[in-house]
């Protein structure tokens, strides 16, 4: 970054209107294929707005779902609301762009929920923008721990996985999936990727009917899980199980029949649940607490991003508050790069992670089960990674459809 465009960029934020207390911009989805992930990061914003009165003062663009709405929201951020730091919440497209867009406007960037090593080594080195979330590694390693749960001696585990970054990321043999499911002794089957949205994934049943795989592995969205489960019904694939990330750590959209859920008895991720054992360090609020109140403001279904939207703004409020000085970016970064806080979605430390810059998640292991409250709920069913947390149901095979979960 040369002179000229520091100056510029100085300039242009000295411009922004002044607050007697530091803007927090925040890039939400509220339109397009990721207003509903967007959903979380909004209420966590409604709920701790008013809570945060005369300490911050919150404002919201709209990433509209897109690299290119990502980076228009991060300038009026910067520009016309004058933001100290940004924050953002997952997206393959959006994040990235909203880290670049920070990086280039020299204003500080925290977000969550996307895999570390994709945010960390997928692009430029990071000076202004910070990330906390689990890795690659965590995820096989979860994932691991389900398939040698789910029965039988055969390590042979197929892998549903598209042409796209989760894909190309999850097929490296570095920083990733890859080496950590393979040093735990499994045979990974990986067809060539696939293009989404599928069609048809009758090669990939093929290849994994020869290779003799019981185990199936995806980062699929909802539908394109969908069509390969019934295509390997109908051609005699019967997996004991799938565990599948990305879209799946969610529950089934609002109004899909029990009966058609691609999540069920699909296993998956846990990075969040209403029964982790964290409390707010802005107000105390405990994930149940949260999650309720989620469920009856909005009428739908808790998500698992609701604890890492509540953990931004606990974050963001934290470096904001012991910054030497809130209004200078570097001293907001070095404040940013200098936190341990235990937040509702636990113990978030950038002062020892795996890389500059990065906090780590823990994570469990859950699995879509027929509920009692909702079509399906995401029952724990193996915690040994999260200290504290209580596995609530026991892993059942894929084809069990007919039993209730004890969870919540």
């Amino acid at each position: 970054m040369d002179g000229t465009n520091t100056e510029q960029k100085r300039l242009t934020r000295a411009a922004a209107p002044a607050s007697a207390v530091p803007t927090v911009g925040v890039v939400v989805a509220r339109t397009g294929r990721l207003a509903r992930l967007g959903d979380p990061l909004a209420y966590a914003m409604d709920v701790l707005g008013p809570k945060l009165r005369g300490r911050l003062r919150l404002v919201a663009r709209d990433s509209r779902s897109g690299a290119g709405g990502a980076r228009q929201a991060v300038r009026e951020l910067v520009e016309v609301e004058g933001a100290r730091i940004v924050l953002t919440l997952a997206g393959t497209e959006v994040l990235p762009a909203v880290a670049g867009a920070c990086e280039e406007a020299g204003v500080p960037c925290l977000s969550s929920a996307f895999p570390w090593q994709v945010y960390y080594y997928g692009g430029r080195r990071r000076r202004w923008t910070y990330h906390f979330c689990w890795g690659l590694d965590d995820i096989a390693e979860t994932f691991a721990d389900l398939w040698e749960a789910s029965g039988g001696t055969e390590r042979t585990v197929g892998c549903l996985w598209n042409d796209g970054p989760q894909g190309s990321w999850s097929r490296r043999d570095t920083h990733g999936f890859l080496p950590a499911a393979r040093a735990r002794g499994h045979r990974l089957v990986d067809p060539a990727g696939y293009r989404e949205p599928a069609a048809a994934l009758d090669g990939h049943v093929t290849a994994f009917r020869e290779a003799g795989v019981d185990v199936v592995t995806s980062a699929a969205t909802g539908a394109d899980l969908g069509v390969f489960r019934r295509e390997a019904t109908a051609r005699g694939l019967r997996p004991r199980l799938i565990t599948c990330s990305r879209w799946l750590a969610y529950p089934p959209a609002p109004g899909t029949p029990a009966g058609q859920a691609p999540q069920a008895n699909v296993a998956t991720l846990v990075y969040w649940t209403p029964g982790h054992p964290y409390r707010s360090s802005l107000d105390g609020t405990t994930p149940a607490e949260l999650a309720e109140g989620y469920e009856r403001a909005t009428g739908d279904q808790w998500l698992q991003p609701l604890g890492l939207a509540y953990a931004l703004f606990e974050v963001a409020a934290h470096a904001l508050a012991t910054a030497t000085d809130p209004t200078v970016p570097e001293s907001v970064a070095a404040a940013l790069g200098a936190t341990r806080l235990e937040t509702i979605a636990g113990l978030l430390d950038w002062t020892s992670g795996p890389e500059p810059h990065i906090a780590t998640v823990r994570l469990a292991g859950g699995q879509w089960q027929r509920g009692r409250t909702h079509p399906y709920e995401l029952v724990v069913v193996d915690s040994r990674r999260v200290e504290g947390l209580r596995a609530d149901g026991e892993l059942l095979p894929l084809g069990a459809t007919d039993q209730m979960s004890t969870g919540g």
